[in-house]
């Protein structure tokens, strides 16, 4: 049995995008009853909910595309704000063949249809301290990562580097090279190649040495935001700031997953049979299929 069957007098289906929402208002057992297409602002959002309260006067859910997405993340923040019971849909699978039409109002009204005949309905992850945990471990991973490309180019800059360059660093340290490299200066009598070489080193180390410190920045604030949402989470052997600040962002919230089963599916832990014959084992689902 479909989890709404029963419990709802309308869902209104919305497919979210930048600069406009297209929503679909639907009966219990699918029918359209209204559509309507606005801005996505404030005015729009309003508009929506007037829609709704016209409409749907009785027990209504929010069926959204994309609710921590940009496009929907500011309607779904709108909706949980006014009480209103918001639900995360997949983009909906649409039919193939000549009839496959597309449109923002018919996607919309899929995305109510898919709400209606789902068993299970994912529930948007929290605002706040998820939020922000969400933020700063996203801009950390992204400074490593440059962080990372930064350090292979210098690496690749010492080893083309002009002889008398090259063998001032040849044999250092990784971490001395680096030092070296950032406090470069060429002389204006230099060779124009010595020149630009000891310029391009020492930026590039440069932009190693920020990104380095803005790691270990990052990192100890994504500690401070976990000490306050889950501190015993620091006390488990293996987990740092890092990997606890990611297993509460996918985690969220208390009931967004219905079962530590699916949780395990989410974190592509859950076993899967792979036997053949007389062979009988498992291996890892990581295709981390949401709840």
């Amino acid at each position: 049995m479909p989890m709404l069957e029963g419990q709802v007098d309308a869902v209104i289906g919305v497919d979210t995008h930048r600069d406009r929402h297209a929503a679909a208002l639907l009966d219990p057992n699918g029918g359209v009853r209204a559509t309507l297409e606005v801005p996505s602002d404030l005015s729009g959002h309003a508009r929506l909910l007037q829609l709704a309260q016209v409409h749907a006067s009785g027990r209504r859910v929010w069926a959204l595309e994309g609710t921590g997405r940009c496009d929907g993340a500011g309607l779904t923040r709108f909706l949980v704000d006014q009480d209103e019971w918001v639900v995360e849909i997949d983009r909906p699978k649409r039919p193939r063949g000549r009839h496959g039409a597309k449109s923002d109002v018919l996607d919309a009204v899929r995305a109510g249809r898919e709400a209606l005949a789902r068993d299970h309905l994912t529930t948007p992850r929290q605002r706040g301290h998820r939020e922000a945990l969400r933020v700063l471990h996203t801009t950390r991973a992204g400074i490593v990562q440059a962080g990372a490309d930064a350090r292979r180019q210098l690496k690749a800059l010492i080893v083309t580097a002009p002889e008398p360059l090259r063998d001032s660093l040849r044999g250092r340290p990784w971490r001395q090279q680096l030092r070296v490299c950032a406090g470069l200066v060429a002389l204006p009598t230099d060779p124009v190649e010595h020149r630009a070489t000891v310029r391009a080193l020492a930026l590039t180390a440069e932009r190693v040495l920020a990104a380095r410190q803005d790691a270990k920045q990052l990192e100890a604030e994504l500690g401070q935001l976990v000490t306050a949402v889950a501190p015993a989470l620091l006390t488990l052997p293996g987990i740092g700031p890092v990997n606890a600040a990611q297993l509460l962002i996918s985690w969220s919230h208390p009931g967004r997953f219905r079962s530590e089963a699916a949780f395990a599916m989410l974190a592509g832990a859950a076993p899967v049979e792979a036997s053949s014959g007389q062979v009988v084992r498992h291996r890892l689902n990581r295709g981390g299929v949401g709840s």
